[in-house]
This record gives C-alpha cells, sequence and structure tokens, in this order.
C-alpha cells in the first residue's frame, strides 16, 4: 500500500462531536454531584465552544480537554465502549462505511486524522477497520487526568503535518492520496493530497470547494454519487 486514505471523523463519517463526546463522559462520572458540575460547565461554556470552534480549532481543543482534569483513565476507558454503542454508532452517516470499503477497495491505506481522544477513537478504529490512526492523547498522572494534553496537538495545520510526517515515514506518495473532511478547518489536510474531498462540507468549506473544483460528497444521503475514483470500487 504505498497510498493512502486520510478520514476527518466529527461532522464527515458521523454526526457526532467533542462536546458531545465530553458531555457523555461528564454526565456518567461516578460521583453525581461531580457530574452535575461538569454538565453545568459544558453548558456555561457553549457559547465560548462556539465561538472558538471558527476562530481557533486549536484554542477550542484546548478548552474542552482542560474540563477533563480529574476524570481517571480507567473510567474513560471503560465508559467509551458504552458511548460508542449509545451515541457514536447510531450517528454514523448511512454512505460513511461504503466510502470506507471504497478506499479500501483500491488498495487505500485507511488513516483515520482526528482531533478526538485516543480512548474514544479506539471502538471507533476497529468498528471501521481503520489501518492507522493519528489522533489527540490527555496527561495523566497516576492514571487522573491532568486538563492538559500531549504535543503535537492535532488540530488544523497540525493535520497536514502529521499527514505530511505520516507519509515520509510510510513511503507513500501524497500526489496518490485523497483525504475526506467537512470543514474549513480541514482545508490545510485536504491540500496535502492530489485528491481532496470536501465530505459534507460546511459553507465555508463548500465555497472553497467549488474555488478549487474539489469533489463534494454528501454521506448523509441513503445514496450518494462518489467521486470519478472511486466509482469504480463502489459498483463492486
Amino acid at each position: 500500500m504505498n497510498k493512502a486514505a486520510f478520514y476527518d471523523l466529527d461532522g464527515t463519517l458521523l454526526s457526532c462531536n467533542l462536546v458531545t463526546e465530553y458531555a457523555y463522559y461528564a454526565r456518567n462520572d461516578r460521583s453525581l454531584i461531580k457530574s452535575v458540575y461538569q454538565l453545568a460547565k459544558v453548558l456555561l461554556w457553549v457559547p465560548l465552544f462556539l465561538g472558538l470552534d471558527l476562530c481557533s480549532r486549536r484554542l477550542f481543543n484546548a478548552l474542552l480537554f482542560s474540563g477533563y482534569l480529574g476524570m481517571h483513565r480507567d473510567r474513560l476507558i471503560g465508559l467509551a465502549d458504552d458511548l460508542f454503542e449509545v451515541i457514536l454508532k447510531p450517528s454514523i452517516f448511512p454512505q460513511a462505511e461504503a466510502l470506507i470499503n471504497a478506499t479500501r477497495g483500491l488498495g487505500y491505506r485507511n488513516v483515520l486524522v482526528t482531533g478526538t481522544l485516543d480512548f474514544t477513537i479506539r471502538p471507533i478504529a476497529l468498528h471501521f477497520g481503520f489501518d492507522e490512526v493519528i489522533c489527540n492523547r490527555l496527561e495523566f498522572r497516576n492514571h487522573i487526568a491532568t486538563g492538559q494534553f500531549l504535543r503535537p496537538l492535532v488540530a488544523k495545520n497540525e493535520k497536514a503535518r502529521s499527514i505530511l510526517e505520516y507519509a515520509s515515514q510510510e513511503g507513500i506518495d501524497l500526489a496518490q492520496c485523497c483525504a475526506f473532511a467537512d470543514s474549513s478547518a480541514d482545508i490545510p489536510m485536504l491540500s496535502a493530497v492530489g485528491y481532496p474531498v470536501a465530505t459534507n462540507p460546511t459553507w465555508r468549506l463548500r465555497r472553497v470547494a467549488l474555488q478549487k473544483n474539489w469533489p463534494i460528497l454528501e454521506l448523509r444521503e441513503t445514496s450518494s454519487n462518489f467521486p470519478p475514483f472511486l466509482r469504480a470500487a463502489k459498483a463492486l
């Protein structure tokens, strides 16, 4: 496999997001008082999250990850499977698995590149059968989250840098690679490959995709027209 298909997750393959995932962990804390406190904090921070998501994905992630302060690693890992079954799996877009199967069928190495945390990603990656995962990780001390993340923080330009580094290490020709993402924050990631695909794009990314003549793919629909380089695999 000397070519890869790089996938964003939230908004691209499923409708869930980092805030929803954090809220699930928060409300399932063993301490009722702490759970109520964490959820109240999320509600108060929603306007801030919305603003940061528009202007700085890095600051958005850093603030959100700080909310994990004090959570136990084993508890988070244990809840991740429940989160997948209850929240994430039902939010998978109808054509997401067909798309992943199409790139796999054409000989691409499927690589997930996401700002989501590693313990949350594990059941998702197993479900889709991803070959590799590039994601964010929390810092833990004595198995307790410090509220900090381990660098590098996978977001925006760092996604593109991670892809370039991965391709260099694995001997992958990026000109033969494809990438799928939904947000304008992922433009650097999409620009790093030869076949970028704006997938369930926000209006900002849709505008850029139209300007650059990138294919636009809607996985929310039960039947989607895959880009020409993928249609042969879908027909199989």
